[in-house]
Order: structure tokens, then sequence, then C-alpha cells
């Protein structure tokens, strides 16, 4: 995505010290790495995450305790401790950091660094997704008490073939001896190296100024960072957040969506509720085969599954006046149409009238973890059918937000390969 404004009002990526896993003070790189703090399926995932090492950056990103500020105290203190043992220390010098995932064909290159905050109306970093106050709460209480950002945001920029810049420091990097080399038990493998060369630097850094960039992943984490940039107004490590930084015309990113769990709503009812609204039909597992056939209904409108209670049915062909009647219509058709739009306007809020709020409604990135915790809990799970990256990207550029967690794209950076502290600077 190019910007149309002079240089100084693109994106300005500045290096940092990172913090890092000492590997002789650990058993494993992989052991202490875990998924972004959102994808993190509760309480399975998480315990999963902390019996595999007592250093897993769980620890870190979703602390346990009886209160959110315990929580967050806990997290401040093992921080605290983990630099003080020498489990985790700061690199030697300011650095950007090229990130490599890989798993078979799939092949994702970026670079990390600390991007300059700003806002939406800037039009230099797009949302395209709202936000839940809550979240942006607690994850602003956290940073706020750990003074780090402990994971990195994923943006995404549309360079293409242009010579030189960011990309060509990155092949001329990836070369070379990476400071670490993982493979993490979803099958992806990871490496890292630091760029400290001034001239490198500087072709980024340059490459970059000219760019705009849309969230792929982490609206609530920008949200936090230009909240906590506004409780510390001074120049300084607050007016900065982490960020990986992927050039989609070179790597392009996957789309998948984000279904819903709805809590003490069992599918029986969902389905009764529907009355004649959707089309209702029970489609054939397994799983993957449902999910075809949902791709399929996907195609010509709305179309959502229902799981829960060993079937799944899928739901289409909304009743037009009732779609005219729930879904505000002072928003471009392309949202208007939103599988998510008309989920929530029309499903959530107006036939099964469900709060958005934590206590009814999880949001879960997994497609049979969903189902899974729909058939233990005798609830519904929603799944969804994936947002296509053309009409995300269209509606950011029109200033359009999606409903939240309306999309998931990936691969996701793992978390705990560097982490950014603010006492650093």
């Amino acid at each position: 995505m190019n910007t149309t404004g002079p240089a100084d009002k693109g994106l300005r990526l500045i290096p940092f010290r990172g913090l890092r896993y000492v590997p002789e003070r650990i058993g494993s790189l992989s052991a202490v790495t875990s998924p972004p703090y959102d994808v993190v399926v509760r309480p399975d995932g998480l315990h999963h995450l902390e019996s595999a090492d007592p250093h897993n950056i769980v620890r870190l990103i979703l602390p346990q305790a009886a209160t959110p500020e315990d929580r967050h105290r806990q997290a401040a203190a093992t921080l605290g401790k983990w630099l003080s043992e020498g489990i985790l220390a700061p690199d030697p010098e300011p650095a950007l950091y090229v990130y490599e995932q890989r798993r078979g064909e799939l092949l994702q290159r970026g670079v990390i660094g600390a991007l300059a905050l700003s806002a939406p109306a800037d039009g230099i970093v797009l949302p395209h997704e709202d936000v839940m106050p809550d979240v942006v709460a607690d994850r602003a209480a956290l940073m706020r008490t750990t003074a780090a950002n402990l994971e990195p945001l994923l943006l995404t920029y549309r360079n293409g073939v242009e010579p030189g810049g960011a990309a060509a420091v990155i092949e001329r990097t990836v070369r070379r001896h990476p400071l670490l080399a993982t493979t993490t038990e979803d099958g992806f493998s990871h490496r890292l190296w630091s760029v400290t060369d001034r001239g490198d630097l500087a072709e980024i850094t340059d490459d970059l100024t000219h760019h705009q960039a849309l969230i792929a992943d982490g609206h609530h984490r920008w949200a936090t960072y230009l909240r906590l940039r506004d409780e510390h107004p001074a120049p300084g490590p607050w007016g900065y957040g982490l960020v990986l930084l992927i050039d989609t015309a070179r790597y392009p990113l996957q789309v998948r969506s984000i279904h819903r769990l709805l809590h003490g709503l069992p599918v029986d009812r969902a389905v009764a509720a529907l009355g004649g609204s959707f089309r209702i039909r029970t489609v054939d597992g397994p799983l993957p085969e449902a999910l075809d056939a949902l791709a399929d209904a996907a195609a010509s409108g709305n179309a959502f599954l229902l799981a829960g209670d060993g079937r799944f049915r899928l739901i289409d062909r909304p009743d037009g006046s009732l779609l005219a009647r729930t879904v505000p219509a002072d928003r471009p058709a392309a949202w208007r149409s939103l599988d998510a739009t008309v989920l929530h306007a029309t499903l959530l809020d107006h036939i099964w009238r469900i709060p958005d709020a934590p206590e009814h409604i999880a949001y879960i990135h997994d497609t049979e973890a969903a189902v899974s915790k729909a058939e233990h809990d005798g609830s519904t799970a929603v799944l969804m059918h994936p947002v296509r990256e053309d009409v995300v990207r269209e509606l950011a550029l029109q200033g359009v937000t999606m409903p939240r967690k309306s999309t998931s794209f990936g691969p996701k950076p793992a978390t705990g390969l560097v982490l950014r502290s603010l006492a650093l600077g």
C-alpha cells in the first residue's frame, strides 16, 4: 500500500535492543514460545503451555492470579525475575530483526522493529476491525505494569517488485547464520536475524517511509499502544510499538475466520429461534466436509455453520426484509453484506439477543477447538467463512472498520522470540 503524501507521512520503523531468551538458561526455545495471547485456547492451551517449560512466555502474556491487578503485578515480577536471573537478556545494540516462518510450501519473511505510533486519521496505519474496550484496558494495564511490548503486532504493506529497500536487505540477511532457529509444535520453523549495519538500516527505514500499513493482527494491542502513548506525551519509547511488517505483494498472508462460541445457548434453542428467517439444513460431517458446504453456500451470500450437538447445521439465505430492519444502513454495501455484520446485527443482537461480552461470547481461532468446546459445554459454535483480503483492504482504505474479530490473518508471529523493553528506550 503506497502513500501519496510526502515521505515523512509514511511508516517510521526504528531499531531497538531486543530482549531474547538466553539459550543456555532454558530447556529449548520451542518450549518457551507461544501463539499470540488471543489465539491461546483457554484453559487447555494455557495449561499446556505453562507445563511445557517454567519460563514459557505465556506466563507474561497471560499471567494467572485472582484479580487483574494481581495478574499484571505477577507478570511484571516474573519479567523482572527472568531478567535478573539471565533467562532473558537484551541484545548488545539496537537492531531491526528479519524474521522468517516456514512450513512446507508456505514461506513468510518480514522485519520486526519499533514503529512510530499514529492515529487512524493520519492514514499511516489502517485498522479494519473494531475493538473491545475491556480487552484494551486489560492489555494496557499489563503493558503499563511490565513496561514492555511482549509480542509484535502483524502489519502488512505492499511494495511488490520495486528493487532495493527492505526486500533487498531481507534477502541479503537470510543468507547469514541466524541469531536463533527453532521449530514449534504447529510445524512452523522460525528463524531470526539482527540487522545492525547502518547502511542496511537506512535502506529499510527509507523504503518504509513511502508506505502505509494495514493491521492484519493486533487491533487491541495497537489501540493499547495509542492509549499508553497518550499517557506519556513526551517524546520517548512509549511513542513506538513493537510490530512485524510483511510485504504481502511478496509474501501473501492467509486469511482465516475467527469463530464464535455462544455460552449457555444450546444448538437446538439457537436453531428454534431462527424460525423462517434463514434456510436451515443439516449437512454431513466430518468437519472438513461441513466446512466445504459452508464455503459453497458463502459463495452466494451470508452463511454460517452451527455446531455443538454432534451435528452441523448450515444456515444461509437470510430474509431480505429482516436484514433491512436489523443491519445499519449508513455503511458501505460491502460492510452491510459481511457475514460478521449479519451475525452481530441480525443474529446476535436481534434473534438470539446475546450481548457481545466475554461472559456470553468467546472468540476462537481454531475451528476444531470451537466445535469441541461447544460439544463439551452444551453451547453453540458459530463457524464463519473467511473474508477476502481485498474486501478487508478496501474497507480499511475507506476508513470503515469491520465488526470486531472479523478476520484472522496468518501465519502469526510466534510470541517469545523477541520482546521490547520500554525501560531500555
